[in-house]
């Protein structure tokens, strides 16, 4: 991009690869270099935590802050009733009110390590769509805002053609959340003067819905801008590992096991992900990210560090380095590691090594955990495993028992 921003946010997005696209780079960049910009990205309530797939967006709030703006967290506690149809092949199951309010518990935690709220200017809100959308009239929303929306147009949006285009079913339901987004920003722009919509490439359709219906309602300009849907440099969607989402509360996902994802990064990933999820200057990022051979890991410990860090605070990030070097470097066990606590109930006379794998999350199935062992990739103590019929005693669980997946997945069990 030829651009050169005058404003540092905008100039920070660019620099680290943040910025897909945005309605108006020029409009948008003066908007930032005038003064305090209120924007806000929308997080749906469909699980307890957000997962790492959401990070990029969760730094560009960060970054919004530190270059002195206003960032809005907008829980969906009206839309997730509905359901994001974008690029799904099925409909979301739907959630209760209750179950709604419960996600947003535990999502606010996530928030608050990387974003200061409170009253003044540059603080962040934490502002629920319900508020607007829990008590609409359906005639009069129809009238004032529906009118504005082009059915042909909303056919032709990449998110919703997919799903045709594929002959899977879309409802009327799901049809209806594009409606409600764009709403969203229509009423956060009334009520808190938010001039910026934030999210993935794949929300740019709903993005300009929202500025579209807010100049035709409002005759208000606002902006939208996107970062690039990542993936990494094998393929893989952000966010997933072999043994399920990467989520951010701790009470989903240990530190260590989250230290450790960032740690096993691909090396081609180490530069980009340092720009993305950490703070260090671009120039160490590109330094550390140009490493190869050993070194490289160097800049892989650095980054699970770094990233660990601002989530879970330093001395988790310590002590899972520390625990990484006891397991790996000395064959030990770690004082951090993850750890299954069974009571005499659970064992019984005695439990398969099978069910222990399961249980402990280094396999997904029964017979995942099978193949885990014909294939030699499990130990038990650090000793391979090869006989998928053993049966784990209570007296062999009077010290806790290592157990580990391949050379970088391990659990402690013990006895309760």
């Amino acid at each position: 991009m030829t651009y050169h921003p005058k404003s540092d946010f905008i100039r920070v997005m660019i620099e680290r690869g943040f910025l897909a696209d945005c309605t108006d780079y020029q409009g948008l960049d003066e908007a930032f270099a005038a003064g305090v910009v209120p924007a806000y990205i929308g997080f749906d309530a469909t699980a307890k935590s957000l997962h790492v797939g959401s990070l990029i967006q969760i730094m560009m709030l960060r970054w919004l802050q530190k270059t002195g703006h206003q960032p809005i967290t907008l829980m969906g506690g009206g839309t997730t009733k509905v359901g994001d149809p974008s690029f799904r092949a099925d409909e979301r199951p739907l959630l209760t009110p209750d179950q709604i309010d419960d996600n947003i518990a535990g999502i606010k935690q996530v928030f608050s390590a990387y974003l200061t709220y409170g009253d003044g200017p540059t603080d962040a809100k934490m502002i629920n769509n319900a508020e607007w959308l829990d008590d609409l009239n359906y005639l009069d929303f129809l009238r004032d805002i529906g009118r504005h929306f082009s059915v042909n147009r909303m056919l032709s949006f990449e998110s919703v053609k997919s799903r045709l285009d594929r002959e899977q079913s879309l409802s009327f339901l799901e049809f209806n959340y594009m409606i409600l987004q764009a709403y969203d920003f229509l009423e956060l722009n009334r009520r808190y003067g938010c001039l910026l919509q934030m999210g993935g490439s794949d929300q740019w359709g709903n993005i300009v819905n929202g500025i579209d219906l807010t100049r035709r309602v409002l005759d208000h300009q606002i902006f939208g801008l996107t970062s690039p849907l990542l993936t990494t440099s094998d393929g893989k969607k952000m966010g997933k590992s072999l043994s399920g989402a990467i989520w951010l509360n701790d009470e989903m996902l240990s530190s260590y096991e989250f230290w450790q994802f960032w740690r096993n990064t691909t090396d081609a990933d180490v530069g980009r992900f340092l720009k993305l999820y950490t703070e260090l200057p671009i120039e160490e990022c590109e330094r550390l990210g140009a490493l190869e051979g050993v070194e490289i890991n160097e800049a892989k410990i650095i980054l699970a560090n770094e990233v660990t860090t601002l989530l879970h605070g330093r001395d988790a990030a310590q002590a899972a380095e520390n625990t990484a070097k006891e397991v790996f470097e000395k064959g030990g066990v770690g004082d951090d590691l993850p750890t299954l606590t069974l009571n005499a109930s659970d064992v019984g006379d005695g439990i398969s090594i099978v069910q222990l794998i399961v249980k402990s999350g280094l396999a997904g199935s029964g017979k995942e955990a099978k193949r885990l062992i014909s294939d030699g990739g499990a130990k038990m103590n650090d000793e391979s495993l090869d006989n998928a019929g053993l049966m784990i005693t209570p007296a062999d669980l009077s010290t806790p028992i290592k157990l580990s997946a391949g050379k970088k997945r391990h659990a402690l069990v013990q006895l309760g």
